[in-house]
């Protein structure tokens, strides 16, 4: 072993002879690359050969979606790139779906795509397709191998712009490139990509100073950006310079420590009240991290809260980001962390020995209070046969603080939005604004690889659950001790409620009959439970987590205690011009 690590650090130095797949093995263990995700397939069987002995575990999932939400939720715990890989044809184009919601969340990470081989491209043959212009509009960029010497070359140039422009990169490689011999460097990263962006135009820092210490009600948002450049400690220390009251972006509550007394809470669907009502009254937001989307920082509880005349400094690692939903005072291209130390060291300077704002934060508590108590109240009505709010309550008390929480898309899972709170970051894991249900387990289970000794749950609907229940196998099979929490309410829940809202408690497609999800478990492999009442879910839980085994708890939630529709803004009441559809008009209701 020693020879071959003496060997590989040589190549640093000069070139040596490899076969392609060697190059290739040997440049992802450079990034530091532990796993790799994906299902067996022949395409890139002679680079698979080579994992065991390279330190590299391959994680077999039992859908090739699942691979890419288990790299993506492995790359926002750990910080590290995440990479999947499947046969050539229909194994990469069922990555399709969690590629593009990995790009969505920004999310570094290397689609390693075997095509069909060199001598039979475009002759239909079997298991071909174009997956490069199926991947163009998905992903950062999409890079071809065109020869084999090139190899290493490509990869590096993958990972290079995975980390540069924060997001999954396809590596396109004809499967017979994976043979053969060529003569490259194998690089340290260091010699072929920096992440480094400093803290943007100093210009636009003394700006945005200016305006953080005249302005009399600031606010600041923190968003991922700011928990992947680790810098949130330092957003808290600006806060408590101009006593801020701090918001998280939507589905970031990671974002900032929810026990710090400037902590309001999150902003966007089923968010906090106390969040919004604090970011109502601003006179300057200063944003960080975030790059505001349209969806997060919509009206919600019927509050329009984002500010129209609010001066808006906003810091992003991205240019495309800075001002593309909202327009600012000042925009910072620049790293988080880097960002926000100037900031705080200049205001610092310029704005020496102040003192908290007794009066703002006596406000920001009673805020916190009075939503804290509204949450609990709503979440103590009685449910048939539990409330959701009550079981989504329970779990939260009955979850350790350092618990990894990844959280689906639909009714129960946003509603979670609301109660769940973190004192760590790297801890929330949300499936964010692609939306795609069936996201959160194969996510957790990747958090989990991430950190192996953290308590990780999923909070998932039933619905989400039919898309996700087959990984229970590769956690049984791989020993991932995750906890599922499926909310059955035996609805498609998110969508019921816009046919209770918009079309006269109409329901078409909307009900869902299921097995018993906690006998499949157990069938599985897996432990599972049944709980029908929400003073089962703290003991089961406990109990859950000593054991530390894959678990599935099938929560049985009342089906019409349902959260208001996620798209307001792009809903309306049906009209119906035709004779044959008057009857389903909306004016003709209750008549």
């Amino acid at each position: 072993m020693a020879k071959q690590q003496t060997e590989v650090k040589a190549a640093v130095n000069k070139k040596v002879k490899m076969t392609p797949s060697e190059a290739i093995v040997e440049t992802l263990v450079q990034e530091n690359v532990k796993e790799v995700y994906g299902i067996v397939g022949s395409a890139f069987m002679d680079m698979l050969d080579l994992f065991p002995t390279a330190g590299i575990r391959f994680l077999p999932v039992r859908h090739e979606q699942s691979a890419a939400h288990m790299a993506d939720a492995y790359t926002r715990v750990s910080g590290t790139a995440g990479v999947v890989i499947g046969q050539n044809g229909p194994g990469i184009t069922n990555m399709v779906t969690s590629v593009a919601a990995a790009n969505q969340a920004h999310t570094p990470m290397v689609v390693i795509s075997p095509s069909a081989g060199t001598p039979t491209i475009g002759w239909d043959g079997f298991q071909e397709a174009n997956q490069v212009s199926i991947f163009e509009d998905i992903t950062k960029e999409t890079v071809r191998v065109t020869h084999k010497s090139r190899v290493a070359d490509c990869l590096r140039t993958a990972f290079r712009i995975a980390y540069a422009e924060r997001g999954p990169v396809l590596y396109d490689i004809p499967r017979d490139l994976f043979y053969g011999e060529l003569e490259d460097y194998i690089l340290e990263p260091s010699q072929y990509r920096t992440d480094k962006r400093g803290s943007g135009d100093p210009a636009a820092i003394e700006e945005a100073v200016s305006l953080l210490k005249n302005a009399e009600k600031p606010v600041i948002i923190s968003g991922r950006g700011a928990v992947d450049a680790d810098g949130v400690d330092t957003v808290a220390k600006i806060a408590e310079h101009l006593t801020a009251p701090v918001a998280v972006s939507y589905m970031h509550n990671d974002a900032f420590p929810a026990d710090h007394p400037l902590a309001v809470g999150p902003i966007g669907y089923m968010g906090a009240k106390s969040a919004m009502y604090s970011l109502q009254e601003a006179d300057v937001v200063l944003a960080i991290g975030t790059r505001l989307s349209v969806f997060g920082t919509l009206p919600c509880y019927d509050i329009d809260y984002f500010p129209k005349n609010a001066k808006i400094i906003q810091v992003d690692i991205n240019p495309r980001n800075i001002a593309r939903t909202h327009p600012v005072a000042v925009g910072i291209i620049g790293d988080a962390k880097a960002t926000a130390d100037d900031l705080y060291k200049k205001l610092q300077e310029d704005l020496p020995n102040t003192t908290s704002d007794t009066s703002r934060l006596q406000k920001i508590s009673k805020r916190k209070e009075e939503w804290e108590k509204e949450l609990v109240d709503l979440a103590l009505e009685d449910g048939d046969p539990i409330n959701p709010r009550r079981a989504l309550l329970e779990l939260t008390k009955a979850l350790p603080e350092n618990t990894i929480i990844s959280t689906d898309i639909g009714n129960v899972s946003s509603t979670a939005n609301a109660y769940l709170k973190f004192n760590q970051t790297r801890r929330h894991i949300a499936a964010l604004t692609f939306g795609n249900t069936g996201f959160a387990y194969p996510a957790a289970l990747g958090a989990q690889l991430a950190e192996p000794d953290a308590p990780v749950a999923a909070i998932i609907g039933d619905g989400a659950w039919g898309m996700s229940l087959h990984e229970v196998s590769t956690a049984v099979e791989q020993n991932i001790p995750v906890i599922a929490c499926v909310f059955n309410n035996k609805s498609w829940a998110a969508e019921k409620k816009n046919q209770v809202d918009y079309y006269d408690n109409r329901f078409i497609g909307s009900d869902i009959e299921a097995p018993d999800f906690a006998e499949v478990a157990k069938s599985m492999g897996a432990l599972g439970y049944t709980i029908e009442k929400p003073e089962d879910i703290g003991p089961v839980v406990k109990e859950v987590l000593e054991q530390r085994k894959p678990a599935v708890l099938n929560i049985y939630v009342d089906g019409t205690q349902l959260a208001p529709p996620f798209r307001r803004d792009a809903l309306k009441m049906p009209t119906r011009l035709l004779d044959k559809y008057k009857h389903l008009d909306y004016g003709v209701w209750g008549k």
